[in-house]
């Protein structure tokens, strides 16, 4: 009997998929941890590209990748991809009052704030947005969202999100107490009692921060409505 002494094939494409779920623990992962989990092929460079062919991965940008539909155990977090797209980063503006229940309508594009270039990434799992705001501003008001696996995101506190917007939007004037109330109620959709449950002395420092009279006005009425509601 003549002994096989072939040497065994790397494993193919068809069953690389559940090889990475073993080595990937997460549905987002970077280019390092997918280069680690493909160590045992010669060409590792080739087998990512044919992962992607075959859509066992997707590249959510250069160096980020996240799972295809068939090799899911779960959803994967827009919010943690938000984090790792463009840095230093963290999410606030209309996604995060969304979050935290300020605003009623759900939004589709992960909003975010950076301290560095203003900037958009349309990917194939979404459309990202970074807003430059000073970094003096950068600093406040960031709180870490932990998830159930351990993990966690950045994203802006319910007063920080808030002054983002109102310094964002700078199609509207509002200059005065009046003005202020009519935007939050009308454009935002923001409720009274709510912004009565806000911290005027936490918005007041994001007001100096920013030097914008603008939060200066929303933390006077925060402390005029926590005082009546």
């Amino acid at each position: 009997m003549i002994e096989d002494r072939r040497i065994p094939q790397p494993m193919d494409v068809t069953r690389t998929g559940p090889s990475l779920r073993r080595l990937i623990p997460y549905e987002e992962f970077d280019y390092q941890a997918l280069l680690a989990a493909l160590s045992g092929y010669s060409r590792p460079r080739d087998k990512i590209t044919d992962l992607l062919r075959k859509g066992t991965i997707i590249r959510v940008k250069k160096g980020l990748y996240v799972f295809g539909q068939d090799y899911r155990q779960g959803p994967f977090s827009r919010e943690i991809l938000a984090n790792l797209i463009c840095g230093p980063s963290y999410i606030s503006l209309e996604y995060a009052l969304h979050y935290h229940g300020l605003i009623p309508e759900s939004v589709e594009t992960v909003t975010s704030v950076t301290c560095g270039r203003s900037c958009r990434f349309r990917t194939p799992v979404g459309l990202f947005t970074y807003w430059s705001i000073p970094l003096q501003a950068f600093h406040a008001g960031m709180n870490r969202i932990e998830l159930s696996d351990g993990r966690a995101f950045l994203m802006a506190s319910p007063e920080k999100a808030l002054a983002d917007k109102l310094r964002s939007d700078r199609k509207t004037a509002i200059v005065t107490q009046k003005s202020l109330r009519e935007y939050l109620a009308d454009d935002l959709r923001v409720g009274i009692e709510q912004i009565a449950r806000l911290d005027a002395a936490y918005m007041t420092e994001i007001g100096r921060r920013y030097q914008s009279r603008r939060i200066r006005l929303l933390s006077e009425l925060i402390r005029r409505l926590s005082q009546t509601h």
